[in-house]
C-alpha cells in the first residue's frame, strides 16, 4: 500500500502544471529622435481581440512642450511586444486646425494633437480611438483591421458641452492612456477639462464620456471628481472594471495629501462615490496606468515617490520626482495594495498597462527621453 501511495504521489507531482519562470524584459518602442521627432511623450497601449499590441503616443515634433506641432504616432506588434512594426502617423489626418494660444509668435501655424486614447471593443473587434486637437476639439476614429488603417476622424466635441453646466471649460482632454469596455458593452473614456484662461490647464476637474452604440455616438457622464474642498485640480485619470462590474476611476491631482484620488461608479458615468485619497497610491503629479488582470488582480503603475524636504519630511501639496516607476498589485479591487515592485529605478514618468492573452503584462512607459515597453508576468511581480 505504501508503494502504491508513493507512486500516486509521484504521478500527481509529475502531472501538476509547472510554475512559470519570472519574466521581465524591456525594449525601446519610440526611441529618441525616431523619424526626426524631438520628443515622444504620453504613452498608451492596448491589446486587440486578435492579440495585436497597439502602442501609441504624442509625437512632439519640435520640442517637449505640451503645446506645439504634435501628431499621434502608433506602432503595432504581432508577437506580444517583442518586436515592433514601423511607426505610423495616425492622427490628425484631416483638415488642419491651427492655433497655439500659448505661443505669441509662430503659434498660429501649429497644430497640437493631444491625449490619444484607444478602446478595444470585444463585441465588434474594432478599436475606437479618441484624441483632441489644440485641447479644444475632440475627434474619434475607428480601425477594423487591428490598427493597420483608420477611418476618417469624426468630431465629437459636442459630447463635452453638458459639462458646461458645472464648469465653463476652455480646455478639454481625453485620458490619456486607454479606455475600457464594461460587461454590458458600454465604452467608457476618462476625460478632464479646465476652465481658467484660454489654453490654461487649470483649474480642472475630471469625469467620463461613454458610448452605448460601439463608438457611433458619445455622451457626457457626470463630473466624477470636482475641483472643490480638499480636491485640488483633478485631471488625468485612469479607469478599470472591478470584479463586480463597477468602474474605478483614479485621478491625478494637486492636493495636500500627495495621494491619488479614487472614486467608483456602477455604470462608469453617473453616481460616482465620494472620492478619497488612497494612502498607498502616491501622487508625484504624474499620469498612472491601471488594468484588471484575468486572474482578478488589479495592477497599477506610477512613479513611487513623494515630495520630501531636506530633513526627509513629506511636503504637503509638493511635487515628487518622476522616477522609480513601480507596479502595484491588489487582489481586493484596489482596497489594499500589498505588492509594490520597482520596474524602472531611474527617470520614468507617464505609463499605461495592458495584458496579453496569455496573461503577460505590458507596461508602456516614459523612460528618460524614450518610450519603452516592459513585458512581465505575475511571477516576476510577486517574487521577493
Amino acid at each position: 500500500m505504501k508503494q502504491i501511495l508513493t507512486l500516486l504521489t509521484a504521478l500527481l507531482v509529475a502531472s501538476a502544471p509547472l510554475a512559470a519562470e519570472p519574466l521581465l524584459a524591456k525594449c525601446e518602442v519610440f526611441p529618441p529622435k525616431l523619424n526626426g521627432i524631438a520628443r515622444y511623450r504620453i504613452p498608451g497601449i492596448v491589446v486587440t481581440t486578435k492579440g495585436t499590441v497597439l502602442a501609441y503616443c504624442e509625437a512632439r515634433k519640435n520640442n517637449s512642450s505640451d503645446w506645439g506641432e504634435i501628431e499621434v504616432h502608433l506602432r503595432r506588434s504581432t508577437d506580444g511586444g517583442k518586436t515592433w512594426l514601423p511607426s505610423q502617423h495616425i492622427a490628425h489626418k484631416a483638415e488642419r486646425i491651427e492655433g497655439n494660444p500659448r505661443k505669441k509668435e509662430g503659434g498660429e501655424h501649429e497644430q497640437t494633437v493631444n491625449n490619444p486614447v484607444a478602446i478595444v471593443d470585444r463585441d465588434t473587434g474594432a478599436i475606437e480611438f479618441l484624441y483632441c486637437v489644440n485641447y479644444a476639439r475632440c475627434f474619434s476614429m475607428r480601425s477594423t483591421n487591428d490598427g493597420a488603417t483608420w477611418s476618417a476622424p469624426v468630431e465629437i466635441t459636442a459630447s463635452f458641452e453638458p459639462f458646461r453646466k458645472k464648469y465653463d471649460w476652455k480646455v478639454i482632454a481625453t485620458g490619456p492612456g486607454h479606455g475600457i469596455q464594461m460587461q454590458n458593452g458600454r465604452l467608457v473614456v476618462p476625460i478632464w477639462l479646465a476652465y481658467g484662461g484660454i489654453g490654461d490647464h487649470g483649474p480642472s476637474a475630471c469625469g467620463t464620456i461613454f458610448s452605448d452604440d460601439h463608438g457611433k455616438t458619445w455622451k457626457a457622464g457626470d463630473i466624477a471628481i470636482p475641483n472643490e474642498g480638499d480636491y485640488g485640480d483633478p485631471n488625468e485619470s485612469i479607469l478599470a472594471t472591478l470584479s463586480d462590474g463597477r468602474v474605478m476611476l483614479v485621478s491625478r491631482n494637486e492636493s495636500k495629501p500627495n495621494r491619488k484620488l479614487v472614486t467608483i461608479s456602477a455604470d462608469g458615468a453617473t453616481g460616482w462615490s465620494q472620492a478619497v485619497f488612497h494612502d498607498a497610491l502616491w501622487e508625484p503629479r504624474c499620469m498612472a496606468g491601471m488594468v484588471m488582470h484575468p486572474s482578478g488582480a488589479l495592477l497599477f503603475s506610477n512613479p513611487h515617490t513623494l515630495p520630501l524636504d531636506k530633513s526627509g519630511k513629506e511636503v504637503p501639496m509638493g511635487k515628487g520626482k518622476r522616477e522609480n516607476l513601480s507596479i502595484k498589485l491588489s487582489r481586493d479591487d484596489g482596497n489594499t495594495w500589498p505588492i509594490n515592485k520597482t520596474l524602472e529605478s531611474g527617470k520614468s514618468a507617464y505609463s499605461d498597462l495592458a495584458v496579453l492573452p496569455d496573461g503577460t503584462v505590458l507596461c508602456l512607459f516614459e523612460r528618460a527621453d524614450s518610450i519603452d515597453c516592459a513585458r512581465f508576468n505575475l511571477e516576476w511581480l510577486q517574487q521577493p
